[in-house]
């Protein structure tokens, strides 16, 4: 028995209540009787083996996680501890093996953080003789908080383990942190959650997903997809005419564009770049490409595509470029244009991506949360420049405009508008579904938001998970089916579209990457946004490769999906990771709906105004960007406005308030009339166009005053709370009087929170200010903040800055 186990035994005689937490445990100790370096409290390697880089200059000394992110610590015991993202990032790769010792106690523990892949673990090693087996697993969960994980080794005690730390893994979370390895006479029950061990079911009782095939043929991938009754699943392209579809974008004769991600995933080298964009025609209606075209080849990390005003929007980190199309040919212009340079590739898959024109007329993509970007005009200063870690951004195409629409969420890679011009999201590893709305803060993977009175964020509007059990996202890997598959996500579509049964209009649809379908999120209306249901999934593509990365539907209301398809599900930096010959394009069909030629360029102007009240919004969206690129015309104004103001239907008036504002012929008449409809989604929509140019005259602020007050409708109240970050600071008292009056917002999911964003500067500009407010708030939670930023205001007197905008002309 050693000194150390009857030291134990005689503090829990004496201290009969203390937990096994709160001793100090048992150093294992070599054949010498020696303490081993297991929690590298000599600031060395000692008793350790590295292979590889990933342990160079290690350990780590003191809390380094800190002071790069403000959300996390390190955690770790004593002064060193191993973390191989603080010396090579993500970049490193290696092994750490412990000189073999023997288990002389029950019970182990050791601290462990870092990715939560198969290829960054800690690892318990037994020695039997020349064999040896792991008797225990444990990896990260996405963060660099170190925690516990208790291994029970009584079956092992007198045997001799070692301890095997493994990172083999580079790009997102591609590391492993490590420390304090300690035995313990009994099971040891630590305050915080401990590690879910990776050797074993990570949620007991759910049964592991079953997935019939892995690595199908283009043919019978399609021929093996599990869809909804009259349905069908099409074959338009696949290897070897396509491969790595990383993005793609329809024009408006109905003809993909579809960019080739060869350089991913990792940026070449100026001039290196071997990314592509192709153009695919069906001419013949059948389902399947008969034209393929290539336009542009040499590009660098794509990301990101668009087209429109006589050209191609391509997002390759650190630029976005336009790329003029030769008229009548499907050949570039020129060379590319550099309009925005700063968009970060820190994590190259978390760059802009996923492209969509707005009903507004802007240029909308998203951005991940571990790439940080300073973006603006090539050369100009910081000052200039717009930050931007996570969130929703949007372009202008002709005043050249660059903003940040809402900030916040994980890593979206799909982005769509419902019928309402209501903006959704997908993202992954937190809730999958957000409701973004502009001005609003959002959920965070990690990471403050940049203005740090925030205090709170607004969540998802799911009220499911898409992947099972209750220990978090990565827990039910593998055993996901019943909830939806898993936590990863790609595109998404609000499907609009006529030829699919009524009961899929306005229904969300997302593919979920680990669980090889298509989920589909029903939204119901809940106050000023939505509540999103778990419906049923739409397809299984039932083949363990299928990696969808967006869907766009067509003139005819049939779907088309980008497969980048790979054996690969995950992100990292080595770029012999990913099977360079598979894509492949599908086309979902309803009925065996037959394919129209069309060529919205050749409609009159009159024709592109009736296209608006299209049932299918394929012809709504096109004809309103190509009205808008043909200009300002009065004779489009005055039968837009027509529909604005005589329309029975709200849509059909929304579409053409929309179409008035993209084509510049939404003057002070036209503002009014839409303020003063009986439609919700009208009157708020007036209010966000009205404050695009942050520059609202006093008349029009008046009334805005008036309808904070007596606006029956939460969905105008939230677009009052979002119009008001456009204001200045001394513009917004009298219109946040109004709503801070109404008790009802209360429990609302969005309301409170966006009060808050647009009061938070004035709050914390002057202490009257502030108490004033304090009065007037019948919101609990708005008092509440009042009151913390009141206090932070004695030590930070200067107010926050507003949200800049960067123009590029």
């Amino acid at each position: 028995m050693t000194k150390s186990f009857i030291l134990l035994a005689a503090l829990l005689l004496i201290f009969p209540t203390l937990s096994a937490a709160d001793l100090p445990g048992i150093k294992p100790v070599g054949p010498d009787g020696k303490p081993l370096n297991l929690d590298f409290e000599d600031g060395t390697l000692k008793d350790w083996t590295a292979t590889g880089n990933a342990f160079e200059k290690q350990p780590v000394k003191g809390d380094t996680v800190s002071k790069r992110r403000s959300d996390m610590k390190s955690q770790h015991q004593g002064q060193y501890w191993i973390g191989t993202y603080e010396i090579l990032a993500d970049e490193g790769k290696g092994t750490l093996t412990s000189v073999p010792f023997k288990v002389t106690h029950p019970w182990a523990s050791f601290l462990v953080a870092g990715g939560p892949h198969p290829t960054t673990k800690v690892e318990i090693m037994l020695k039997d003789g020349a064999s040896q087996r792991a008797i225990y697993r444990a990896s990260g969960e996405e963060s660099e908080n170190l925690r516990r994980a208790v291994v029970n080794l009584t079956p092992y005690v007198g045997k001799e383990i070692f301890i095997r730390i493994v990172d083999q893994q580079t790009g997102h979370w591609g590391h492993i942190n490590f420390d304090d390895f300690r035995f313990h006479a009994q099971e040891p029950k630590f305050p915080q959650p401990t590690v879910v061990a990776a050797n074993k079911p990570a949620e007991p009782g759910l049964p592991a997903d079953v997935v019939k095939f892995a690595g199908l043929s283009p043919e019978d991938a399609a021929r093996e997809m599990s869809l909804p009754p009259k349905f069908s699943a099409k074959l338009f392209a696949g290897e070897p005419d396509v491969k790595q579809p990383i993005a793609f974008a329809m024009d408006d004769r109905g003809r993909l564009w579809v960019a080739e991600g060869y350089t991913y995933p990792r940026r070449a080298t100026e001039g290196n770049g071997k990314d592509r964009i192709l153009i695919f025609e069906d001419t013949e209606g059948d389902g399947k490409f008969d034209k393929r075209t290539i336009f542009m080849e040499g590009l660098n990390l794509v990301s990101g595509l668009e087209v429109g005003f006589g050209g191609v929007w391509v997002g390759a980190a650190p630029y976005l470029m336009f790329i003029p199309i030769k008229p009548g040919e499907d050949k570039p212009a020129g060379e590319p244009q550099i309009l925005l340079d700063g968009f970060a590739y820190q994590d190259t898959h978390e760059t802009l991506n996923t492209f969509t024109w707005g009903p507004d007329g802007w240029l909308y993509g998203c951005h991940g949360v571990f790439t940080h970007s300073n973006v603006g005009k090539p050369g100009v200063t910081d000052s200039e420049r717009v930050k931007i870690n996570a969130g929703i951004w949007r372009f202008h195409p002709t005043r050249h405009q660059f903003e940040v629409f809402a900030e916040g969420t994980s890593n979206p890679w799909g982005i769509d508008f419902d019928e309402n011009g209501q903006c959704l999201i997908e993202a992954c590893v937190i809730p999958h579904l957000f409701h973004m709305i502009q001005g609003g803060r959002y959920q965070r993977q990690a990471g403050q938001h940049f203005n740090p009175y925030i205090y709170k964020d607004i969540t998802t509007i799911a009220d499911h998970f898409h992947y099972a059990g209750n220990k978090g996202p990565h827990a039910a890997n593998g055993r996901s089916d019943a909830a939806g598959g898993g936590h990863a996500h790609a595109g998404l579509l609000v499907y609009l579209g006529d030829s699919w049964p009524e009961k899929y209009r306005g229904q969300i649809f997302m593919n979920n990457i680990h669980g090889q379908r298509i989920n589909q999120d029903s939204p119901e209306r809940k106050g000023s946004g939505f509540v999103g249901h778990h419906a049923r999934d739409f397809i299984n593509f039932n083949d363990r490769w299928s990696q969808i990365l967006n869907l766009l539907s067509d003139q005819n209301g049939s779907v088309y999906m980008i497969d980048w398809y790979d054996k690969n599900q995950c992100h990292h930096n080595d770029v012999e990771g990913h099977d360079r010959s598979n894509g492949r394009i599908f086309k979902i069909v309803y009925d065996d709906q037959k394919w129209t030629p069309v060529d919205l360029q050749k409609a009159s102007d009159e024709q592109l105004v009736q296209y608006q009240l299209h049932r299918n919004d394929w012809y709504v969206r096109h004809a309103r960007r190509i009205l808008q690129e043909r200009g300002s015309n009065p004779k489009v104004h005055a039968s837009l406005k027509s529909i604005l103001t005589e329309h029975n239907s709200a849509s059909s008036r929304l579409r053409a308030l929309w179409a008035l504002h993209a084509t510049g012929g939404l003057d002070e008449a036209a503002i009014k009339s839409a303020l003063n409809d009986a439609n919700e989604y009208i009157r708020g929509w007036a209010i966000q166009l009205v404050t695009e140019n942050k520059n609202v005259s006093q008349e029009l602020r008046g009334q805005f005053a008036i309808m904070a007050r007596t606006d029956p409708s939460p969905v105008v109240r939230l677009y009052l709370a979002s119009a008001l970050q456009r204001l200045t600071v001394d513009q917004r008292g009298p219109i946040l009087d109004g709503l801070f009056a109404h008790a009802e917002d209360a429990d609302d999911h969005n309301l409170p929170l966006m009060y808050w964003y647009a009061a938070e500067p004035l709050a914390g500009s002057n202490p009257a200010v502030a108490a004033s407010m304090l009065g007037k708030a019948k919101i609990p939670l708005l008092r509440e903040f009042v009151t913390r930023r009141m206090t932070a205001a004695v030590t930070s007197p200067e107010p926050t800055p507003p949200r800049k905008t960067a123009s590029v002309k």
